[in-house]
């Protein structure tokens, strides 16, 4: 799991997993971009090796980008999930999880997507345009921002008094069901996939 900030669909994910929901999954590694985030405390809290990658310790982005793909390799990942992770992937680590890239946005793309569009700026911009539902979207990672072939996508109404902060919690509670499950179906297909290729 790759994160930035709270952590919030990765103890979603966590927390399916502990409950059964998740038979063939396993959390292997959280990787933030910062330091001090609560991701990392949830990672330690369920006993899951996790590490900082930040992109100040580097002297250009293709070293930060080298190092988090070493990080990935090392912990032998299968499968890639961002979970509020706000760099761009570089290409090495594209080509290397082709296809095997997950990300969550609180929109329903392709609207909403793109530099610039997350957490709150989001969801500002669908009550600025008048839009009469949002969501969110689970989609394969590719090497423009929120772009690649959408798995699925939970929709909710927005409400005439809805504020940023209103709207972003209803999505939220939908991301906490949508993307476990999505996960969880995705894994199921790669490991047929998989097994057919052998």
């Amino acid at each position: 799991m790759l994160v930035s900030g709270g952590g919030s669909n990765l103890q979603a994910i966590l927390d399916a997993q502990e409950a059964g929901a998740l038979p063939d999954i396993q959390v292997a590694l959280v990787l933030s971009s910062k330091m001090g985030v609560m991701a990392i405390e949830r990672a330690h809290r369920h006993k899951i090796d996790s590490t900082v990658v930040e992109r100040s310790w580097f002297s250009d982005d293709a070293a930060f980008q080298t190092a988090i793909l070493k990080e990935l390799v090392n912990a032998r990942i299968d499968v890639v999930c961002l979970a509020g992770y706000l760099k761009k992937l570089g290409p090495d680590i594209i080509q290397t999880f082709q296809g095997r890239i997950l990300n969550i946005h609180p929109a329903l793309l392709p609207k909403y997507g793109g530099p610039g569009m997350y957490g709150h700026f989001v969801h500002e911009a669908v009550l600025a345009a008048g839009e009469k539902e949002s969501g969110c979207t689970v989609h394969v990672v590719d090497e423009e921002f929120d772009h690649g072939p959408v798995l699925a996508q939970a929709r909710v109404p927005v409400l005439p008094a809805d504020t940023p902060e209103s709207l972003a919690a209803r999505v939220l509670e939908e991301e906490h069901r949508l993307y476990p499950l999505t996960l969880k179906e995705f894994c199921r297909q790669w490991m047929r996939s998989e097994a057919n290729h052998d």
